[in-house]
Parts: structure tokens; sequence; C-alpha cells
């Protein structure tokens, strides 16, 4: 990589994906789901492991150190528990490790020449002495390479007086195996990484093996989970008590508002017991006129239900009544009628009759005369 694209790289991961202004790569969120959560977590096995003889390649998620930086700043404000995903992600990469550790040590115990009980317990304390021979070896390197010289010749003191019982395991494994057997290399698997260790390997294969960035980076995924695992379970408990502080307040305010309605249903209760008493304690006198007016109203309720009823009972006789009454004045008014007819008729006949005499005698009315000349004029 070169020194722009180092420093590049630093940028994003102080600044994040906003640094530059670059819409293309702020259409990736953190939180978007083709994006590594373990990466984001800085624990992705194909980062850790790259290089190695375990190499993983290239992880099929999104690794971008811009939206590690991005999710480093919003984890800030709020959980967003992506240790979830990466615990997942992690423990089905250590239970392929410890399968793959499984098988080796079958194929080992079927190929190596079986040994008592008390040789291979004299085999495990060596191998576990050179364990720890190779582990002070590599840390003492490594405080060297920090600066720190004191602690570093303070560790190399420890390895030596491992050395001195590892010599002491030897003897007694020595003595209790026979030669010919002894000098074949009697192997073991790292409970690590899987690697295989030799009984008779020197100080630097195992300063090599335990100081290697395959070992290391195995025992850093492997602490890794065990944090995640920690932060999950505190994460969890705090959101338990979260729920139980809510479910309990809920609880109060359901509480509080029982006792709001009971104090109103007795205060209600308290005012009707207050106005019967009232009723009660007035005078005998009001409350006697009272019943007395109230009498008189039923009584006159009665009353007028009583005479609805008989108004109902006489009303289809006076129906009667009424129908007779109207056809009695039908039939006065049409004799009436008739009656002025034949009058009127009989007038006009008898006036008719007059004029005819008059004729005939002579006499004539002085005004029907002028009429007559008029008209003959």
């Amino acid at each position: 990589m070169s020194a722009q694209a180092q420093m590049r790289a630093l940028l994003d991961q102080l600044m994040g994906t906003a640094r530059d202004g670059d819409e293309t790569r702020q259409r990736v969120k953190f939180t978007d789901e083709r994006v590594c959560k373990s990466h984001l977590l800085n624990c992705c096995p194909h980062d850790i492991l790259s290089g190695t003889r375990m190499d993983l390649g290239e992880c099929s998620k999104i690794h971008d150190l811009a939206l590690r930086a991005d999710y480093e700043i919003a984890s800030k404000d709020r959980d967003l528990f992506f240790e979830l995903d990466a615990v997942d992600h992690l423990e089905s990469f250590i239970a392929d490790c410890d399968r793959r550790t499984e098988l080796a040590k079958k194929r080992l115990a079927e190929t190596q020449e079986e040994i008592s009980a008390e040789v291979a317990a004299k085999a495990e304390k060596v191998h576990e002495l050179n364990e720890e021979i190779g582990k002070l070896l590599a840390k003492a390197e490594q405080l060297g390479a920090e600066g720190n010289v004191d602690e570093a010749q303070k560790v190399l003191q420890e390895v030596e007086k491992v050395r001195t019982t590892k010599k002491d395991a030897e003897e007694e494994y020595r003595n209790s195996m026979p030669a010919s057997s002894f000098q074949q290399q009697k192997l073991r698997v790292c409970e690590v990484c899987s690697a295989y260790l030799g009984l008779h390997d020197n100080d630097r294969r195992l300063a090599d093996h335990f100081g290697g960035k395959l070992h290391l980076g195995f025992i850093q995924i492997r602490e890794k989970l065990d944090q995640l695992k920690k932060t999950v379970v505190e994460k969890q408990e705090v959101r338990n008590q979260e729920r139980l502080k809510r479910r309990e307040e809920r609880e109060k305010e359901e509480k509080v508002k029982k006792r709001t309605r009971s104090k109103s249903k007795e205060h209600k209760r308290s005012r009707s017991h207050e106005r019967r008493a009232r009723r009660r304690s007035r005078s005998p006198s009001r409350e006697k006129k009272r019943s007395a007016s109230r009498e008189k109203k039923r009584s006159a309720d009665r009353e007028k239900k009583r005479s609805a009823s008989r108004e109902k009972k006489r009303s289809p006789s006076r129906d009667r009544e009424k129908k007779r009454s109207a056809s009695r004045d039908r039939e006065r008014r049409r004799r009436h009628r008739s009656r002025s007819r034949s009058r009127s008729h009989r007038h006009e006949q008898s006036s008719r009759h007059r004029e005819r005499r008059d004729v005939v005698n002579g006499r004539s009315d002085p005004r029907r005369a002028d009429e007559r000349g008029s008209g003959d004029f």
C-alpha cells in the first residue's frame, strides 16, 4: 500500500464517509445488511488472519474503515446491538476451528503408537512446558520491540527457570520410554489454532509459533468473542432493567388512576349521602305538603287517563251522532231550497196570470204601457 493510500485509509478511519462529500460512498450506510458487523467491531477473522497459513481471503460483505468510523460515532449516542451479529459470526468460526482440532487429534491417535497413561501424562507435561516457554519468549520479543528492556529481561529469566524444569520433565519421560520410541517425533495439536506441535521442538520454533500471527490472531478472536459475550449479557441486563422500570412505572400510573377513580366514586357517594341526609333533615310539614302535592298530581294524572279512556270509548257513538246530525242538516237545506224554488215559481205564475187577466179585461199597468209604447216607437 502506498503512502497516499495509507493516508486516505487513516482519514477514513478518523472522519468517516462524509470527510470529502463523496455521495457515492454515502449511499451505503453502516446499518446496511451488506456491511460486515464484525469488521465494524474490529474482529472479523478475514482481517485478523490475512497473510497467515489459514488466510480466509476476502470477506463476502463490505469492509470499509470509513463505515467503522461512522459506527463508532453513532454508537456513542445509542446502542445498535451489532454485537449479536458479531458473536454469531465468531462462534461459527471458532466452532469450525474446534472441529478441525478434534479431527487432527483423531488422526494423531490413529497414526502414533499407543502409550500408557503414565507415559502420556509425562509427555503432556513436557508439551505444557514447551508452550509456556514459547509464550514467554514471544512476550519478551514483544516487550523488546516496544522498548521495555527491563521487563523483557525479567521474562527471559522466567524462561530460564522453565527450561530447567523442562529438562527434568524430559529426563523423566526419556527414562520411561525405550530409546527407539523416544527418538520418534511425538506431535500434539495446539488447542488455540489447531496447528501441530512437536515434543522435541526447539525454543526458536516454539517462540515463532506462539508469537506468530496465526496463533496470536486466534487468541485475539477468542478473547474478542468472550468480551462480546460479556457486553451482550450486560446490555441485555440493562435492557431488562429498563423494561422492569417501565413496567413498574406503568403499574404505578395504573394504581394512581385507580385511586383517583375510587376517590371520585367515594366523593360522589358522599355527596349523594349528604343529599339524602338533607332531604331527611327537612321539616315534616314541607315533606307532607310535597307528598300531598305529589298525590294530587298523581290523582289528576289518573283522572286524565280515565277521561281519555272514556273519550276513546265514547268516540264511536259521537261519530255516529255527528254523521246523523250532518245528514239531517243537509236534508233540511235541500228541503228549504226546494221550498224557496217552489215559492218563486208560484209567484211567477201568479204574476203572469194577473197580466193575462189584465190584458183580457183591458187593464194594464201604465209602466208596462210605457214600455210597450217605447217598444213600438
